[in-house]
Order: C-alpha cells, then sequence, then structure tokens
C-alpha cells in the first residue's frame, strides 16, 4: 500500500520545509509514504528546496497555472508513481501532518472514496465572522448540489482512493475544492469528512484575494458543475419560470379583454408570447443538454479506460 502526499506550491520556500516535516513517513496500515510537490511556476527556490529536504516527486509548471491544474497534474503523476492513495494538503503549512492517519483512514477501512478533513472553521480565530458565515453558506450550497454531508466544502486537506483519483476530472480554471465535491457526489463516490486540526497562518491567502471575486468564482465553479451533470433539471426550472412569467401578462390580458379593454394592452400579450416562446426554447436545450451529458458519461468511461491502460504502461516500464 503507497500514500502519496501531494503539494501544490507557488514561492512556498519558507513554509514547505516545515509542511514536509510535518508529514509521517510511518503510518500503520501503509508500507510506502512519499512525497510529491507540484512546482507551479515558482519564482523563489522551492524546487531547491524541496529537493534539499528530501521530496521523492517534483513536477514542474513551467509557468503559473493555477491551483486547479495543478492538483490535477498532481493527481496524475501520483498515480503514475503507483500511488494507492493519495492526500492533497497546502504548501503553506496550513495543515497538520498528523492528521493524515485520521484523513485515510476510511480509505484504508474501504469506508469512503474521498476523505475531506474538516477544520472546525468556527474555532479558526484568524478567520474573520464574513469569512466564517460565508464558508457555512457555501457548504450548503454544496451540500445541496452534490447530496453529500461534507461540512467544509473548500478545505485543501483532502485523501482520494486510487480509484476516485482515476474517476475525478477537473474543468474548472480556478480550484478544485468544490467541484471535487459536487462530481464525487453524482459519480456516487462515497466521500466523508473527519475532522482535522490546523496551524497558525503563516500568509495570506492567494485564492481568496477579492472575498467578492472569490464568491463569484466559487458560485461560477457550482452552476457549471451542477449544469453539467444536471442539465435537464436545470433547464427545465429555467424553462418553467419563463412560461410563468408569460403566464402573468396573458393573464393580465385577458382580465382586460373580458371587461372590453383589451385593445390597451396588446404589449402584455406581446410580452407572454415571447416568454412562452423562450421557455420553450429553454426546455428544448435542457433536453439537448441531457443528450450530451450522456454522451460525456461515455467520454469519461472511455478516458478511463484509457488512463488504466496507460498505468499499466508505466507499472510494467517502471518494473522492467
Amino acid at each position: 500500500m503507497k500514500l502519496i502526499v501531494q503539494i501544490p506550491c507557488f514561492n512556498e520556500e519558507e513554509t514547505l520545509p516545515q509542511t514536509v516535516a510535518d508529514i509521517p513517513r510511518d503510518i500503520a496500515g501503509v508500507d510506502e509514504v512519499e512525497i510529491l510537490i507540484i512546482d507551479d511556476g515558482s519564482t523563489d527556490r522551492t524546487v531547491e528546496v524541496a529537493k534539499s529536504i528530501g521530496v521523492d516527486h517534483i513536477v514542474y509548471n513551467r509557468r503559473n497555472k493555477g491551483l486547479a491544474f495543478s492538483f490535477m497534474a498532481g493527481l496524475d503523476a501520483c498515480l503514475k508513481a503507483g500511488a494507492d492513495i493519495i492526500v492533497n494538503t497546502d504548501g503553506d503549512n496550513q495543515y497538520r501532518g498528523s492528521g493524515i492517519p485520521d484523513l485515510i483512514a476510511p480509505i484504508l477501512a474501504k469506508e469512503a472514496d474521498i476523505v475531506v478533513g474538516d477544520r472546525k472553521t468556527d474555532n479558526i480565530q484568524h478567520f474573520s465572522l464574513v469569512k466564517k458565515l460565508l464558508q457555512k453558506l457555501g457548504s450548503w450550497v454544496v451540500r445541496r448540489l452534490s447530496d453529500t454531508s461534507i461540512p467544509d466544502a473548500v478545505s485543501g486537506f483532502r485523501a482520494f482512493s486510487r480509484e476516485a483519483a482515476l474517476r475525478i476530472n477537473i474543468v474548472s480554471n480556478y480550484s478544485y475544492t468544490v467541484e471535487t465535491i459536487i462530481q464525487a457526489g453524482n459519480k456516487k463516490l462515497t466521500i466523508v469528512s473527519v475532522p482535522v486540526r490546523t496551524n497558525k497562518k503563516t500568509r495570506e491567502s492567494r485564492l481568496v484575494k477579492s472575498i467578492p471575486r472569490f464568491i463569484i468564482n466559487q458560485l461560477n465553479t457550482m452552476v457549471r458543475m451542477y449544469t453539467m451533470f444536471r442539465p435537464l433539471r436545470v433547464f427545465f426550472i429555467i424553462g418553467c419560470l419563463c412560461v410563468i412569467a408569460g403566464l402573468i401578462p396573458s393573464i393580465r390580458f385577458l382580465y382586460f379583454y373580458l371587461n372590453g379593454a383589451g385593445g390597451g394592452h396588446i404589449q402584455s400579450l406581446i410580452f407572454a408570447a415571447v416568454m412562452f416562446f423562450v421557455g420553450f426554447q429553454v426546455l428544448v436545450l435542457g433536453l439537448l443538454g441531457d443528450v450530451i451529458s450522456f454522451n460525456r458519461k461515455l467520454i469519461e468511461e472511455t478516458l478511463i479506460r484509457v488512463k488504466r491502460i496507460e498505468l499499466e504502461y508505466y507499472k510494467k516500464k517502471s518494473e522492467g
């Protein structure tokens, strides 16, 4: 049983040594523990530091490509390196490495495919009240969209079984946290949460540069992911709202028409006709989206088969 801890890094030369030092190398139920960093175009000495402290694998992004891309690059590299379990943590030493055994325990017990660390954000002192409220609201929305019970949806401290890592495909450019949960829920992967402890704040978040921008990006990810998996439901709701919007002026026009004053309210009838037409078009888009969604599932199954063949090739190559 091989565990690989992946750490996406962008200019983490100061915090990376402590982050790596905190990762236990001897864990019950695990034969090997290796560490992989994804250098996301760092301009400092992150790579040199990583080599000097004994990191086992380094993935290079020649330029800064963002957290979502780095996360997926790490998963691919971990799978090729033969990982049975992959743990993702942050390079700023936010999460305590001592929590890794608890994080992977449900996967070792075959009780979960993905485990997300719950930071208990109510107890984190450097989180503002606004940030705590937004975290609660955002996690509630994600739970509704994914049919899961994860209390800390944006926690980056999480573990994946090999099978789960094969099935996750990040398509957004911003972050992977919310998307992986929505994907896992809709792909019927078992995802659970365990409480984890955090360290003191070492630097400002690079992901949350602006709260309004962060909210917009996360909402964009939520809407896109849910629409990708449930297009018929999304477009059906929008189409029905358009039809309802058309019914209101229709009833208004009918009321005046029956009272002999319909001639002065033709605009209501025109607006109603437009809304009925738009609603019908949206419902048709929902049907087309449902067909596309079905085709996407077939393509993803093909991709998984290709990945398995590719990983088998890498395994034989490493053994030979």
